[in-house]
């Protein structure tokens, strides 16, 4: 069961009052109305220093496989046994991702795997700090993951850390509110599409309201700290430092940050009151993973570095399960490329316990043709089949995911494959572990600057060497999956 946090905590910043924005802002108008940025000279270099000096490995723990997408030359794990744990805290990397996919279980599923990794973790008995990683829009089980993990950590936590800025797409923190950010206008996260998830919805984009809402009440929004913009970048790491030092009794911390520089000042302020003892567990989304662990950035992959191990073995499979908008437009624009020959997987006949397997038999015999001679793009029908009594929204997502996992096992067992993209969240993370099969691998880097992640797969699998591109749902623009087609077969 999940932890309430206890109440009652002493914070020398005046709790302003805590409104959520009734309309979206100008970006531009909005971020130049902020204090000036806050710029340390070589500042990553000086975390990567300490990171070393601390000794102590920053456990990822991913509730989608999709959080990796500002890091590189990181192993990640798929499975978490006592010796695949083991082995991660062994590599030379200093941060290492568990993949749990538990954005898809259910509560108490979610709870179980997060406690087991966590134990896991405390029995091995080397200096770990834990990042939840999750939505950088706010979506996933929220207080329960943190509130398991530092329990089975079995350690008295000061503080647990929100910091769900995604800095490449735009999604930004400022005023203890998180941004969208949809052409030139930056929309609160509770006005956009991602609020109303069917399984993960929520009413507030001011964080100490959200953190409110979904503890239903045991954290009061007046209760949540906030290390503001104007605390980095007026303050710098000593303001955060001393701030920090007032922690106590696991409070909920807001971290404000709208570019890098705001999130390298706090991590070194962070790092420092780590050092004098306190200790923290982290809720945040994937630019915060890259800066904590003092992981320099890197440009995207070439088609000559994605290669490098293993040429290019016929064509490409894309796999296709996310239903939100961007997600259908991307969609469209692949479909249009020459040489993609596009397949429709029919949810409702999915579903139709008399339908399912003669769709699936249509589907992988129509892929093994094509793959002879083009790219191969397998996608769901946009329809979102209801839940009813009897089938919540999270079993008819897992239903369709294990669709698609068995048409890329079946067609990757007949047919040589170049690369295999998958977009979704669930299904990434379904298609990599039970469609190819994968434990163990690397993240080799990003197809886009800090969006699209690469997992290179390991010796001795049956697809060693072989590009897995995992493809979140809600990222890029209209023509980001096209260009990702494009870039995997030369064309690019």
């Amino acid at each position: 069961m999940p932890l309430p946090a206890p109440l009652g905590y002493k914070w020398t910043m005046p709790v302003k009052e805590r409104v959520d924005p009734s309309e979206p802002v100008d970006a531009r108008e909005y971020l130049a109305a902020q204090p000036p940025p806050h710029r340390i000279d070589g500042a990553l270099e000086r975390i990567q220093a300490l990171v070393a000096e601390s000794g102590r490995h920053v456990a990822v723990v991913d509730d989608d496989p999709t959080g990796s997408q500002t890091v590189h030359g990181v192993p990640l794990l798929t499975t978490w046994g006592r010796e695949d744990l083991e082995w991660a805290l062994d590599q030379p990397s200093g941060t290492f991702f568990v993949l749990t996919n538990s954005r898809s279980l259910g509560p108490d599923e979610a709870a179980q795997l997060n406690r087991d990794i966590a134990e896991r973790l405390a029995d091995i008995g080397k200096p770990v700090a834990v990042t939840s990683r999750s939505d950088s829009t706010m979506r996933g089980y929220f207080p329960l993951e943190t509130d398991v993990l530092r329990a089975g950590l079995g350690v008295e936590v000061d503080g647990v850390v929100l910091c769900p800025c995604f800095i490449e797409p735009g999604r930004l923190t400022a005023g203890d509110v998180q941004w969208v950010r949809q052409g030139e206008q930056l929309v609160p996260s509770a006005q956009t599409e991602f609020a109303r998830d069917r399984s993960f919805g929520y009413a507030h984009s001011n964080l100490a309201l959200w953190v409110e809402e979904k503890t239903k009440g045991a954290v009061p929004a007046s209760e949540v700290a906030s290390i503001t913009l104007a605390d980095l970048r007026e303050g710098g790491p000593d303001r955060v430092a001393a701030l920090l030092s007032e922690m106590t009794g696991a409070r909920p911390l807001v971290v404000n940050a709208t570019e890098y520089s705001d999130l390298e000042c706090f991590v070194l302020g962070l790092l420092a009151a780590e050092a004098a003892g306190k200790r923290f567990i982290y809720r945040t989304g994937p630019s915060f993973v890259r800066v904590r662990g003092g992981i320099s950035e890197s440009p995207p992959l070439t088609p000559e570095v994605l290669y490098a191990t293993r040429p290019r073995q016929g064509h490409g499979l894309v796999v296709v399960g996310s239903h939100v908008d961007m997600t259908t437009r991307q969609l469209e624009a692949a479909r249009a490329l020459e040489r993609v020959h596009a397949i429709e997987l029919s949810v409702p006949r999915l579903l139709d316990d008399d339908g399912r397997a003669g769709e699936l038999d249509s589907v992988v015999e129509e892929a093994g043709r094509a793959l002879g001679g083009e790219e191969v793009l397998v996608y769901t029908s946009r329809e979102l089949a209801p839940a009813d009594a009897g089938r919540s929204a999270l079993d008819v997502g897992r239903s369709v995911s294990a669709a698609l996992v068995e048409v890329v096992r079946r067609v990757a067992a007949e047919h040589p494959l170049g690369f295999v993209v998958a977009k979704g969240g669930i299904t990434s993370s379904d298609v990599g572990t039970r469609g190819l099969g994968v434990r163990r691998a690397e993240i080799a880097g990003q197809m886009l600057p800090g969006i699209i992640p690469v997992w290179r797969l390991p010796e001795g699998s049956d697809h060693a060497g072989m590009p897995y591109v995992v493809f979140p749902g809600n990222v890029g623009d209209e023509g980001t999956l096209a260009q990702v087609i494009e870039i995997l077969r030369g064309d690019g």
